[in-house]
């Protein structure tokens, strides 16, 4: 009977410390799902529609910052070929409730291709604009865009000394060597100074993985601080979809990935 009574006492052993092990394993599996993204501190939010005076033209620009009286880092979104969509919007919305005051100017309101000395000239003043703010620490401002964006951060983080880092989405970096874009944004890596994220799809048609694979390596071998992420089978664009800001695990995930970079080399 003693020995009866051991053998169960034993089997409620193991089978408490089953359960046991098996509560931790999902918590651990909660906070793989979850911690990622988790927003800890959100913002509320203020946006409004704004115009930039550029080479004597007005150019409009959404922009939106944190209800908050403090000074804080900046961040100018240059949108892909497709426009000032609603999912950039919405996205520089985003941002904002992450604590920063994001500036997105519409850069192709006279022209869907302008020259490259055109955009350059319209973010040094979205730059000038975010420096008359008081809520605006004028030596934190970052730089991000997506597409046609994408190959302006990377040509203008590196000529743009006000700039303090980048996230370029699914840019071009071997694209320009014409009368409107003389430079490509491999010609000016030995100028960049400031760390730069390039987040890119292997699935990309318009740019190639292997041109940032290509560029990247000139970037090491330049010297020149960079992260790379890379997102297997998503497509160019992967952000939105159908110009809204997608929910997609790699586009959230990317978005993390930005957010906590901006986090790391601007605030």
């Amino acid at each position: 009977m003693k020995h009866l009574l051991l053998y169960l006492l034993l089997i409620s052993l193991v089978g408490i410390s089953g359960c046991i092990n098996n509560t931790d394993n999902n918590e651990e599996i909660d906070d793989l799902n979850t911690g990622q993204n988790a927003n800890l501190t959100s913002f509320q939010v203020e946006s409004s529609e704004i115009e930039i005076v550029s080479n004597n033209m007005t150019y409009p620009a959404y922009t939106a910052a944190p209800s908050t009286e403090d000074v804080k880092s900046a961040i100018v979104l240059i949108h892909s070929f497709n426009g000032l969509e609603q999912g950039y919007i919405d996205l520089t919305d985003e941002l904002a409730a992450e604590g920063y005051v994001v500036l997105a100017p519409e850069w192709q309101t006279y022209e869907s291709s302008p020259s490259d000395a055109v955009v350059e000239q319209l973010i040094k003043d979205c730059i000038a604009y975010l420096e008359t703010r008081s809520d605006v620490d004028a030596e934190r401002i970052g730089l991000t865009g997506f597409c046609a964006g994408g190959r302006y951060t990377m040509l203008l983080l590196p000529e743009i000394d006000k700039f303090s880092s980048g996230v370029a989405w699914y840019g071009f970096p071997y694209s320009g060597g014409n009368e409107n874009r003389p430079e490509r944004p491999v010609d000016v890596l030995d100028d960049l100074d400031d760390p730069m994220l390039v987040i890119h799809g292997t699935n990309d048609q318009a740019s190639n993985i292997s041109d940032i694979y290509r560029y990247v390596t000139e970037l090491d071998t330049a010297g020149k601080y960079f992260e790379l992420k890379v997102y297997q089978g998503e497509p160019h664009g992967f952000m939105l979809a159908d110009g809204q800001l997608s929910r997609s695990f790699a586009a959230r995930d990317a978005y993390w990935q930005m957010v906590t970079f901006f986090d790391r080399t601007l605030k």
